[in-house]
């Protein structure tokens, strides 16, 4: 244990020796002859009388003594200093949505889903990033959940408008739907342990699982920089599974080239799952295929946590306190 305010202590003592010092000095007073008082002091009920009152007294001045010092190392504010190292959990998750015109209709139902997944989410960091022909990044990795839900529930209400400032940012280069370019953004909004290998030994950033939820129909509108497959080759670099999903899956016959194909197999290929909008698998499964990739968790950096710790000296003070009340009705002190 230790004292805050220690210095309270050896005040409160100087005080108290001073207080008996100048008692000890007081001039006493003026005292009366009384003829024969022997014959009452010796009387035995005056004996008991007096063994009653000197054991009232010295009770009263101990039980003071307690009261004082439980008082005086409250006071002086008692804290317990601990160290903690806790333990973190290591995923990260990047909500990535496309919000071109071939999905407005079906948007605020995806940030919907979003909403889901992050009541879902236990101890994950997750962010969100939305794109047309080019990006912008609504909020980044967080494990603040009440503020994540707060700017999800904040953009679905700008999508079932059509709030044009929440699109800002999103049509700075020529054409649409620029999925590739839109992925490999959500994909370069992790932090990059590689940058600095001494600094994500201490932090665990490369130790943390990274998943990108994409939702888009995967219905191309110009040239981007990245096409799907080399988003989801950058993605596979970085050790980055991608679950998409997918809220216009038209494609018809097994071929390989149309857009929930090309999508199903970029998502697979990072080792990630494929969902359409109406599938009741889409939150429960993407929540198990990114659970799936947990490592073991880490430990982050000690911390020293001083917790107050008052409760024993006013407890002491309080049953003193309580005594002396006693003792004052019993015997009229």
């Amino acid at each position: 244990m230790e004292l805050t305010f220690w210095w309270m202590v050896p005040l409160a003592a100087v005080a108290a020796a001073i207080a008996w010092l100048l008692h000890r000095r007081r001039r006493p007073g003026k005292d009366r002859p009384v003829a024969h008082a022997d014959r009452l002091t010796a009387l035995p009920e005056y004996q008991r009388a007096l063994r009653h009152h000197r054991r009232a007294l010295t009770s009263a001045l101990v039980l003071s003594a307690i009261f004082l010092a439980g008082a005086v190392t409250a006071a002086a504010r008692p804290t317990q200093r601990t160290t903690d190292q806790p333990e973190v959990r290591n995923r990260d998750i990047v909500l990535c949505l496309d919000v071109s015109g071939s999905m407005t209709s079906t948007d605020a139902a995806l940030v919907g889903v979003f909403q889901r997944l992050a009541e879902e989410f236990d101890g994950e960091r997750i962010g969100m990033v939305i794109f047309d022909s080019s990006s912008v990044q609504l909020f980044p990795l967080t494990d603040d959940y009440d503020y994540a839900v707060e700017q999800l529930g904040e953009a679905r209400k700008a999508l079932d408008s059509g709030a044009g400032a929440f699109f800002d940012g999103t049509w700075n280069r020529g054409g649409s739907s620029l999925i590739g370019d839109g992925l490999a953004s959500c994909v370069q909004s992790f932090p990059d342990a590689e940058a600095d290998p001494s600094a994500s030994s201490l932090t665990g950033e490369a130790q943390r699982s990274r998943s990108v939820v994409l939702a888009t129909d995967n219905f191309l509108s110009g040239n981007p920089v990245f096409t799907l497959e080399e988003a989801g080759a950058l993605a596979q670099q970085k050790n980055i599974k991608v679950h998409a999903i997918n809220p216009g899956d038209f494609d018809y016959g097994d071929d390989a080239e149309q857009p929930g194909a090309r999508l199903r197999a970029t998502a697979q290929s990072t080792g990630g799952g494929y969902y359409t909008l109406d599938s009741p698998e889409a939150v429960p499964g993407i929540v198990t295929k990114v659970q799936e990739t947990e490592a073991t968790s880490y430990r982050a950096a000690p911390v020293s946590i001083i917790t107050d710790n008052p409760a024993w000296p006013l407890g002491i003070a309080a049953l003193a306190g309580m005594g002396l009340l006693v003792l004052g009705w019993r015997h009229g002190l």
